[in-house]
């Protein structure tokens, strides 16, 4: 079964990090990557640009409503996603439990819904 994981972490926290710092976590996060595909649990992955970046599209009555930036109540921002291949939740759990980022921000984890 596919399940998205997506990435959420405070951007100023990656702000904070010294170079070294953010050069080991892209480093473990690269290598992460290669593990999933040596295991066959990787389907795709994609970091995003920074959330300043972002538009937040809506339609309500027939009217584009185009906003800056992301539309969030929550301090975390998504910052990226890996599709992976997992036997259940529980195998899904374990592999997104060992993406780099969930040391500084969380992994939603999410079923892919298939139609059909």
């Amino acid at each position: 079964m596919k399940y998205l994981c997506q990435v959420w972490f405070e951007p100023s926290v990656l702000e904070r990090m010294r170079n070294g710092e953010k050069k080991k976590l892209d480093r473990d996060s690269l290598g992460y990557d290669e593990d999933l595909v040596a295991s066959g649990h990787m389907i795709h992955a994609e970091a995003l640009q920074s959330p300043k970046s972002a538009v937040t599209i809506r339609v309500r009555n027939g009217e584009v409503s185009v906003t800056d930036g992301p539309y969030a109540e929550t301090k975390e921002q998504l910052g990226g996603f890996i599709l992976i291949e997992a036997n259940d939740l529980n195998d899904a759990i374990r592999v997104a439990a060992g993406i780099p980022l969930a040391k500084l921000g969380s992994i939603e984890v999410r079923p892919v819904c298939t139609f059909g």
